[in-house]
């Protein structure tokens, strides 16, 4: 079960090839987007010279794969990370955080491409799919 990172998106629409055999060889394995990844990429797509065809495509992404939204579960378990990581002496942007808090909310992996971003957050499970085949 995987929450698609915003970088991991992108790789897929641009047709890398690892990250594409990626999506073949979990075809079956539930994904999803958090609603902070389609809005980072609706905005990519606002912002890009191809409007009107991106914009298509992300929202047709967002027909193939659930859309989290952010909940009032997912908002608990994003005070007590940033608590813990800021007593820790680490921060993470509140994006991340708010992606990160999704994916161990519903109990998924989250498909990035930056692992540096999330790695510093206790149990959250990553896989890059542009370095490895899983």
């Amino acid at each position: 079960m995987y929450l698609l990172d915003t970088d991991t998106v992108i790789c897929f629409l641009k047709n890398d090839p690892v990250v594409v055999d990626n999506f073949r060889l979990n075809a079956n394995s539930p994904k999803a987007l958090s609603v902070i990844t389609y809005g980072e990429l609706l905005y990519g797509a606002e912002n890009s010279a191809r409007r009107n065809e991106n914009l298509a495509r992300i929202h047709r992404i967002a027909e193939l794969f659930p859309v989290i939204d952010v909940t009032r579960a997912v908002m608990e378990t994003l005070s007590s990370l940033k608590f813990s990581l800021k007593k820790a002496g680490r921060t993470v942007g509140d994006f991340d955080l708010i992606i990160a808090s999704t994916a161990i909310t519903i109990g998924y992996s989250v498909v990035t491409n930056n692992r540096r971003h999330f790695e510093k957050i206790p149990g959250l499970d990553t896989v890059n799919w542009k370095k490895d085949v899983h």
